[in-house]
């Protein structure tokens, strides 16, 4: 999220399926490099030798992005797509090594999405490890190892309530909604130039915010609130498997042949003769992209649809008191909306099993605290006061410094609203250590919750900022902004 999408051209976020082979029994992997030698090394530390001084150091760095499925913490580990295959990677390397004291590790650096390459050139990790779209401007900056470069094509994915498109002129006029400065725009924009060529209306090209992800996006294709939008064709296959309101156009390619790889430094040949001979020639059998879907994709709890018609009729009741407290205590009233969606699925009668009730999940101890100071959170207006009033609170308390903007002042409330203030000022310490932001919570402070509570507050903060998103999509399509409406074009 934030600036993990910050890049001229497309970052490859899952798995192509297609991409390496699987090996049979492939097991979770975890860091075997503790917490501590990360936090040594951090991506401060610069190094550009090759592979036969990287044996001699014992390590590899990888550099990683966090997202809820490529690289994440849990339990004290590191775990992922990404990590999977590092870890593979790592026992390729290790083949034939008897001595325990002789075996290379790798080590996993967490960076912002923006910082992958110029990290990976300046020292600061040895393998930008996701899959990047292989561009000719890339290629002059480093080196991609891919196991022959194989290729993905570029997809139209709508809404199934959305007209069938036969051709890539059906799209004349509509809006397409894309990742935020992703090779899909640019490659949009270069069928923009033959449609008006051809005097055909050009396409609206709307960049996703900037802090969503590729399955947010297609989320908000599933719930109605995009219709259309782009993405490489392996993503959208997979997704289509727990998405089930999504259209997968195979005969519409905005691109095709774009080849995707690993990063190494231009002057590290023998690592990325390593990368290209551990992928060309790992045992064949199960795909491993099935694998991984079935690891971290079959769970689908965490796939919910806040502008179903059911849960905007939900809305028609809780809008006014919303719009009333966030005006009150200086908040975007769809903002508070989403969190409620997170907190309660809009449920005032959800009372959890630690005690807290009402549609924001309030514990009666903390609504009596002085600084909330509210009772009856059994009554409606009560529960969604004295959530509005305890997340000014933590704000205006914890995170009132100029330094941090107001997207992150509510993102870092957000997370504390989870997981206490106490906690998320441990986390900004923590991301300091870790050479991160501490008063950016995407793709910094998010990385250091990670490592400290798993990924419970990581994806809760995702989830709520996806619903706001949502919500203020929907409230500009629709003709008033009381409701989202689903499926309002």
């Amino acid at each position: 999220m934030m600036t993990r999408l910050l890049i001229s051209t497309r970052f490859s976020w899952y798995t192509p399926l297609a991409l390496f082979i699987a090996i049979a029994g492939l097991s979770v992997a975890t860091a075997a490099a503790d917490d501590d030698l990360h936090e040594q090394l951090s991506v401060a530390e610069t190094f550009t030798g090759d592979l036969p001084e990287m044996r001699k150091r014992k390590r590899i760095r990888a550099l990683v992005t966090y997202s809820k499925t490529d690289f994440f913490f849990h339990q004290g580990g590191a775990r992922g797509a990404q990590v999977e295959f590092l870890h593979e990677y790592e026992k390729h390397l290790n083949k034939g090594v008897k001595r325990a004291e002789d075996r290379i590790h790798i080590t996993f650096l967490p960076v912002t999405f923006n910082e992958l390459l110029p990290a990976l050139q300046q020292g600061r990790g040895d393998i930008a490890a996701a899959f990047l779209t292989i561009t000719p401007q890339r290629e002059k900056e480093v080196t991609f190892a891919s196991g022959g470069k194989l290729q993905v094509s570029e997809l139209v994915v709508t809404n199934k309530a959305v007209a069938p498109l036969e051709n890539l002129e059906d799209l004349a006029g509509r809006t397409v909604y894309v990742l935020n400065k992703s090779s899909y725009v640019e490659h949009l924009r270069a069928i923009n130039k033959l449609f008006r060529q051809k005097k055909l209306a050009p396409m609206r090209i709307e960049q996703a915010d900037p802090n969503l992800l590729s399955e947010d996006i297609l989320e908000l294709v599933n719930s109605g609130v995009v219709d259309i939008t782009v993405i490489d064709d392996y993503k959208a296959r997979l997704w289509a498997q727990v998405l089930p309101d999504i259209r997968v156009h195979e005969n519409l390619k905005i691109s095709e042949a774009n080849s995707i790889g690993w990063a190494t430094r231009k002057d590290n040949k023998a690592l990325a003769r390593s990368l290209d001979d551990f992928a060309l020639n790992v045992r064949k059998g199960t795909l491993l992209g099935n694998m991984l879907f079935k690891r971290y994709y079959r769970d689908t709890r965490w796939i919910n649809n806040p502008l179903s018609k059911e849960e905007a009729r939900k809305l028609e009741a809780f809008v006014a008191l919303f719009r009333k407290y966030g005006e009150r205590y200086d908040f975007d009233h769809l903002a508070l909306m989403a969190q409620a969606y997170q907190e309660s699925g809009l449920d005032h009668s959800k009372k959890s099993h630690r005690g807290a009730v009402g549609i924001m999940q309030l514990l009666p101890s903390t609504a009596a605290d002085p600084n909330v100071n509210i009772g009856n959170l059994k009554k409606l207006e009560n529960n969604i006061h004295a959530g509005t009033k305890y997340l000014a609170f933590i704000r205006d308390r914890y995170f009132n410094d100029a330094a941090i903007n107001t997207e992150n002042r509510l993102a870092l409330s957000w997370a504390a609203y989870n997981a206490g203030p106490a906690r998320v000022l441990k986390m900004r310490d923590k991301a300091e250590k870790m050479v991160l932001d501490p008063n950016t919570w995407f793709s910094n402070v998010e990385l250091a919750a990670g490592k400290m509570t798993g990924r419970e507050t990581v994806q809760y903060v995702a989830n709520i900022y996806k619903y706001y998103v949502a919500y203020k999509l929907a409230s500009q399509v629709t003709s008033t902004d009381a409701v989202p409406i689903s499926g309002a074009r």
